[in-house]
């Protein structure tokens, strides 16, 4: 009858301890508040969204410091930094390496010609997340991931911090840059119109309508409304 209490008692401790492990790892979902947080960071304390304020924000994470594709999406976005401005976006990168670390990582990219574009400075908070805390906050720490790195995770947080888009790349691939702008114009355009973009969109593209246009504005002269079907209804903005 001992034996059995202890054995009880010791799955009931396990499952208490996955269980909370889960709840640490939980990855936040699209529609959801972006939880907050406070780091330090090569530009001083943050208190992640509160002090990005109306900005849409790009939060980061780097499997570790040092490494040739971290270092290639960090100076991508360094020299995109301006096009990122005129969106009104922030980026704030995380990692669990140390704040030392990474002053000496960004002022190593900072002296870099890379492609042939010359050095660069490098506006982007790097932030640090020894304890793991925010990783687990936002579920960058995945079971397939060694040494507790983190995934190249994304998330993209509108003005009202809510989280608009999740990205996970493995730590073996580079994130295109690009086509996070890309996502970041199609959200805003998104939220100033009530309408969709379709697969590839671009700036300046077609986009779906929600609902079929009403017969008089179909017969309006040059309206852009070009019905593929019913179901599919792209309209020149």
């Amino acid at each position: 009858m001992k034996r059995t209490f202890l054995i009880l008692i010791l799955l009931l401790s396990v499952t208490i301890l996955r269980s909370q492990n889960n709840a640490n790892t939980r990855i936040p979902v699209i529609g959801e508040k972006a939880p907050s947080f406070t780091v330090q960071s090569t530009d001083g304390k943050i208190n992640f969204p509160k002090d990005f304020g109306r900005s849409w924000k790009v939060l980061f994470s780097h499997p570790a410091d040092f490494t040739p594709v971290c270092t290639s999406e960090i100076l991508e976005v360094a020299y995109m930094q301006e096009e990122f401005e005129k969106l009104n976006t922030r980026f704030l990168v995380l990692s669990v390496d140390s704040l030392e670390t990474h002053k000496d990582w960004k002022l190593a990219m900072e002296g870099l010609n890379y492609k042939g574009r010359g050095p660069v400075t490098i506006k982007i908070p790097l932030a640090a997340d020894r304890n793991l805390a925010v990783s687990k906050q936002y579920g960058m720490i995945h079971d397939a991931s060694s040494n507790k790195k983190t995934v190249r995770g994304v998330f993209i947080i509108d003005p009202e911090n809510v989280i608009q888009t999740i990205l996970y790349y493995p730590m073996t691939v580079g994130r295109n840059i690009d086509e996070i702008k890309r996502t970041l114009v199609a959200l805003q355009t998104v939220a100033n119109n009530s309408i969709s973009t379709p697969a590839n969109w671009q700036q300046g593209n077609d986009v779906l309508l929600h609902i079929k246009p009403s017969a008089e504005e179909l017969r309006k002269p040059n309206n852009g409304i070009n019905e593929v079907a019913w179901f599919l209804i792209f309209k020149k903005i």
